[in-house]
C-alpha cells in the first residue's frame, strides 16, 4: 500500500476506532485531539470510551508502536477528519443548520503539514457540499498546493468524502464488515480513498461522486427517522384512542410487506438526530416530509413528560396528603440507544435533565453504563435498578438496556415508552 503513515484528526467514537483499525494492520497511525486527557489516556494504550473490543485493539496498538496521539498534526500520507459536525439554529428561521466550524478548523490545522501526494478524506456525517468546503479551505491555507477543484486529477492533494455507517456497540466489526460509499472529487481521489480504506475493510467500496457520497449518509439516517417518526406518531394516536400501540406493531407488522418499528421517547444519538437537518437546511421546500418526521421525534420528549406529569397528579389524587416534594420519580436508561455510555442528543437524558429542573422530588437515574452523572444532573441521584424499584413513586422506562429486558416490573406509576414491562 503505498499509504505508509495515516493520521486521524479528531479521537471520539468515530476516530479512534478507525485509527485503532488501521494501526492493527501495521500502519503506523498519528491520531489528533485537542482532548488533552483523551491524548494522554490513548497513549497510556487505554480508551476514553465504551466499545466493545476497542481497548484491546488500541492497547496492542500502542505497545507495538503502531499508534499514537497528539495534540497537534504531523506529517502524514493521509488524513481522515473525523470532528464532530453538530447543527445550530438558523438565524433566519426556526430550523437548525450544520456547524462546520470543527471541519474548518481541523482543515486548518492539517493544511501546515500538506504536501504533495498526500490523501484528505472527511469521514464526519457532513451537508452537501461539505468536502468541497474542505477544499477550498486548504486551497486558501496552501496556495503553494494545488487541488481537485483546480487541476483536476493532476492535483497535489486528492480529497474524497467517505462517511462512517457503524452501529454503536458494534464499531469494531462493522467497520471492517460493513459496505463503504465512497465519493472523490475525481475519479483518481476516489480510487486513492478506496485503496486506504482496502487496508481493513472487508464490505465492498463503492465508488460514486462526491455530492452522492455526502447525500447517501444523510439520506440513510433522514429514512430511519421518517420511519422512527411514523411509530411514534402511531403511538400518540393509540394511547388518546386507548389501543395497545405495542399489539398494534406486532398485528401490523404480520403483513408480509409491512415492518413498523417500534416507538420511544424520541430519537437521540449524533445521527439520526442531526443528519435530516442537513438536508432540510440545503432543501426546505423540498424536504418537507423529512422535516415533519423532526419536529415529530423531537416532540416526543415534551409528551413523556407531560405523561409524568399526569402520573403525579394521579398519585397525589390517590394519595392526598403527599406534596410534589414528597414524590420521587426513577428514570430507567439516560443514553441514546441501549447497552451504550453515550448520551450525545439523547431524549433519555434530556427527558431526566427536564424532570429535575421541572420536579421538586427526588429524581432517581438508573443507568448501569456510566460510572457517573454529568454535571447537568448534579441534583439527581445514581442507583441501580433494585434500589430504583424501591424507593420511587413513579417509573419512567426511557432506555431498553438489556439488563433492564430480563426484570419483571409491576407498578402501578409506570410510564415505559419502550413497551417491555407492559
Amino acid at each position: 500500500m503505498s499509504f505508509k503513515t495515516i493520521s486521524v484528526i479528531g479521537l471520539g467514537y468515530i476516530g479512534l476506532p478507525t485509527a485503532a483499525m488501521f494501526a492493527s494492520r501495521k500502519i503506523k497511525v498519528i491520531g489528533v485531539d485537542v482532548n488533552k486527557n483523551a491524548v494522554d489516556i490513548i497513549n497510556k494504550g487505554q480508551i476514553h470510551i465504551i466499545e466493545p473490543e476497542l481497548d484491546i485493539i488500541v492497547h496492542a496498538a500502542v505497545t507495538e508502536g503502531y499508534l499514537k496521539a497528539t495534540s497537534k498534526p504531523e506529517p502524514a500520507d493521509a488524513f481522515l477528519i473525523a470532528v464532530p459536525t453538530p447543527f445550530k439554529s438558523s438565524e433566519l428561521t426556526s430550523d437548525f443548520v450544520p456547524d462546520l466550524s470543527f471541519i474548518e478548523a481541523a482543515c486548518k490545522s492539517i493544511a501546515t503539514v500538506l504536501k504533495p501526494g498526500d490523501l484528505v478524506i472527511l469521514e464526519s456525517t457532513s451537508p452537501v457540499g461539505a468536502t468541497e468546503k474542505v477544499a477550498s479551505w486548504l486551497s486558501e491555507e496552501r496556495t503553494d498546493l494545488t487541488f481537485p477543484q483546480q487541476a483536476g486529477h493532476e492535483a497535489d492533494v486528492n480529497i474524497a468524502h467517505c462517511p462512517e455507517r457503524v452501529l454503536p456497540g458494534h464499531v469494531v466489526r462493522e467497520l471492517v464488515a460493513n459496505d463503504r460509499v465512497i465519493g472523490g472529487m475525481t475519479a483518481r481521489c476516489s480510487e486513492r480513498a478506496q485503496e486506504l480504506y482496502k487496508a481493513f475493510v472487508e464490505g465492498e467500496c463503492v465508488l460514486t461522486n462526491v455530492r452522492t457520497a455526502e447525500l447517501a449518509k444523510l439520506t440513510e439516517n433522514a429514512s430511519r427517522d421518517v420511519s422512527i417518526a411514523f411509530a411514534n406518531e402511531l403511538s400518540l394516536i393509540c394511547d388518546k384512542i386507548g389501543v395497545d400501540v405495542w399489539e398494534l406493531i406486532r398485528l401490523a407488522n404480520r403483513h408480509p410487506r409491512v415492518n413498523i418499528l417500534q416507538p420511544g421517547p424520541g430519537v437521540g444519538g449524533h445521527c439520526i438526530a442531526v443528519d435530516p437537518w442537513f438536508i432540510v437546511s440545503e432543501s426546505p421546500r423540498e424536504s418537507r416530509l423529512i422535516k415533519t418526521a423532526r419536529l415529530v421525534n423531537d416532540s416526543k420528549p415534551t409528551w413523556v413528560i407531560d405523561k409524568v406529569k399526569l402520573a403525579i397528579a394521579e398519585l397525589m389524587q390517590q394519595y392526598p396528603s403527599k406534596t410534589t416534594r414528597d414524590i420521587s420519580i426513577a428514570c430507567y436508561g439516560l443514553t441514546f440507544k441501549p447497552d451504550i455510555d453515550d448520551l450525545r442528543e439523547s431524549p433519555a437524558f434530556q427527558i431526566a435533565k427536564n424532570l429535575t429542573e421541572y420536579h421538586s422530588g427526588l429524581i432517581y437515574c438508573v443507568e448501569p453504563n456510566i460510572k457517573e452523572l454529568p454535571e447537568s444532573l448534579s441534583t439527581a441521584e445514581l442507583v441501580n435498578a433494585n434500589t430504583a424499584l424501591e424507593r420511587a413513586d413513579v417509573h419512567l422506562m426511557l432506555v431498553d438496556h438489556s439488563e433492564f429486558k430480563s426484570m419483571k416490573v409491576e407498578k402501578e406509576f409506570l410510564i415505559d415508552t419502550k413497551g417491555i414491562w407492559i
